[in-house]
């Protein structure tokens, strides 16, 4: 299990690498055509006054043997949701993955909405996120939701995995008259000036679908990778302390067997004194 969980690392740690770099340009371009779209330094429940709602999307595995992976997910789950019962709050619940979806139904929660606990392991997974960001929009354009918070794990090295809240930024700011009349407009992206065609906020609104796809796509990996790493050093620990175990069982065996022919040689000799 360790091997196979070193193989998938891998392979998901350069497919999220790679992925990251067109997630962050995406985000950056999107930052310039309209300033306070894209913005990374949102909190959770920050703005959100009682009464309204938010999404929380709590990002687990489907199987265990991964060390405290998922425990810690839950847990953060768990002390989000007792913030926001004590701040008013509503929730809507999107779990992805098995364990945090069972347990979250162990806890009878309400809004508890598991049509994406299996998306990581789906054939299509980046379609099916896209599906899960245009539900959260969906419901955040018609009033339902007014934020989307997602708990996973961020991937730092093969024995740090940092449990991390992001904020999707599903509000864009709404245009003026005069950003849409103008059809054209220079917008500065590291140190060079770029003419857009249409109108920036116009540009703006057609990628932002396309920025919160890929941001959303690019976590998932992240958690992916993290999974991978833990169950990998959770696997390594196994097999360190089953070596260790086996050592003293082995060491114990001996020294017992030695009791014995020990005691048997005393008996033996007991008796030939005894003859004599």
């Amino acid at each position: 299990m360790r091997m196979v969980a070193s193989a998938k690392l891998h392979r998901t740690q350069r497919l999220s690498q790679n992925f990251l770099r067109y997630s962050d340009e995406l985000r950056q371009v999107v930052e310039a055509l309209r300033p306070g779209t894209a913005r990374a330094d949102i909190t959770p429940l920050q703005g959100i006054l009682p009464g309204q709602a938010v999404a929380v999307v709590p990002i687990s595995s489907n199987s265990g043997l991964c060390g405290a992976f998922n425990a810690n997910v839950m847990k953060a789950t768990e002390t989000l949701l007792a913030r926001c019962q004590h701040e008013g709050i509503h929730t809507y619940l999107f779990p992805v993955g098995q364990k945090v979806a069972d347990y979250l139904r162990k806890r009878n929660e309400p809004n508890l909405n598991r049509q994406y606990v299996k998306l990581a392991d789906a054939p299509d997974m980046f379609a099916r996120t896209s599906q899960l960001v245009a539900d959260l929009r969906q419901r955040h354009a018609d009033g339902e939701i007014s934020q989307a918070i997602l708990l996973y794990h961020h991937f730092q090295s093969m024995g740090r995995q940092i449990l991390t809240t992001h904020v999707l930024p599903l509000a864009i700011q709404s245009p003026t008259t005069d950003d849409t009349d103008t059809p054209s407009r220079k917008i500065r992206l590291e140190e060079i000036d770029y003419l857009t065609e249409p109108a920036p906020p116009i540009l703006a609104d057609m990628l932002h679908p396309r920025m919160l796809n890929a941001q959303a796509y690019s976590i998932l990996l992240d958690a992916l990778t993290s999974e991978h790493a833990a169950r990998m050093l959770a696997m390594q620990t196994a097999d360190d302390n089953a070596n260790e175990l086996l050592q003293e069982l082995t060491l114990l065996y001996n020294k017992t067997r030695q009791q014995a022919i020990t005691a048997e040689l005393i008996d033996i000799m007991g008796g030939q004194v005894k003859s004599n």
